[in-house]
């Protein structure tokens, strides 16, 4: 964790949301005048998109199936790096996944592919990471005293760079996104099939080969989150595998929990999130359509405090 070059960091699986909430904080620096480094989490992808497929493609005849939820599609080795680098200097060594038609027309590069590893530009005010694996979960367990126990035995110890990676501790604001599990496969589900070239069947068959990483790498990580936001639906969902539609906003709603609950002023967001009610003593519940409102209200305090802190190190 670093005053001087604060980390914040939006972790959660494909399909869960994670752009929602990156757009939100968007505003947020727009607000307030913060020039934020954008780091996506696809960035730090091991393989090449034709080298990753023919992986896929050779794997079902291990037990386990390569995932990019796991460490051996990704170099979390990296990851760590960059946030130790950028703590200590505001700077440090990234690159691009070109991902879509205008990323490839951005960069000149096609899709699947990597730009060349180069180093930021000084002078943000605080990195921002969005992405799978922001809290490196699974790997280390020393931040937040999270018991071991709590993760499946010998996992810290899986695949290429996965040994004693602890991304976590580097990173001052950690927040999940994690909706309910059958929300998140039938957004996965519509997301893939918008694609040409991609059936329902396809998208199901790569939700049960990432089941073991999904259990192992990702679910752990919300252990670790200072604030975690999860969709809940308000309408059936049983079976997400013939879901036709994704439940809009006004047909869910969103529980937000908070690991320290002492530093918000919960009077004060009840009165200004109307419908919004406390479950728990550390548990926040608001209607969907107000998700990005209230991730404006927790969050924006959160972000003032930290470029306060950054100044007065600064100052000193």
């Amino acid at each position: 964790m670093s005053n001087k070059h604060p980390i914040v960091a939006v972790t959660g699986s494909a399909g869960a949301g994670t752009t929602t909430v990156r757009h939100a904080f968007s505003d947020i620096f727009r607000r307030q005048g913060i020039q934020a480094q954008i780091v996506k989490g696809e960035s730090f992808y091991r393989y090449e998109q034709a080298e990753m497929q023919k992986l896929i493609a050779g794997s079902g005849k291990h037990a386990h199936s390569i995932s990019h939820f796991g460490p051996e599609a990704n170099l979390f080795d990296k990851l760590e790096t960059l946030f130790t680098q950028y703590g200590k200097s505001g700077s440090g060594e990234m690159r691009h996944y070109i991902k879509d038609d205008d990323d490839a027309k951005h960069f000149g590069l096609p899709i699947g592919s990597f730009t060349p590893w180069q180093k930021m530009a000084q002078g943000s005010d605080l990195l921002f990471y969005e992405g799978m694996h922001g809290g490196a979960a699974a790997y280390s367990w020393t931040r937040r005293k999270v018991n071991p126990a709590h993760l499946p035995q010998g996992t810290e110890r899986r695949g290429k760079g996965g040994k004693g990676v602890n991304a976590a501790q580097h990173v001052d604001l950690l927040i999940g996104v994690a909706p309910a599990v059958n929300l998140e496969w039938i957004q996965k589900i519509h997301r893939d099939c918008s694609r040409e070239g991609c059936s329902v069947e396809e998208a199901t068959a790569t939700i049960l080969r990432r089941m073991r990483d999904y259990t192992h790498f990702i679910v752990p990580q919300f252990a670790l989150t200072d604030i975690n936001f999860q969709r809940m639906p308000l309408v059936d969902t049983s079976n997400p595998f013939i879901a036709r539609d994704i439940p809009a906003s006004d047909e869910s709603i969103v529980i937000i929990h908070f690991r320290d609950p002492h530093q918000f002023d919960f009077p004060d967001l009840l009165q200004r999130l109307n419908g919004a009610f406390m479950s728990r003593p550390n548990t926040m519940v608001v209607p969907g359509g107000k998700m990005r409102l209230a991730l404006a209200f927790i969050c924006t305090p959160l972000i003032e405090k930290m470029m306060a802190k950054k100044s007065a190190k600064a100052r000193a």
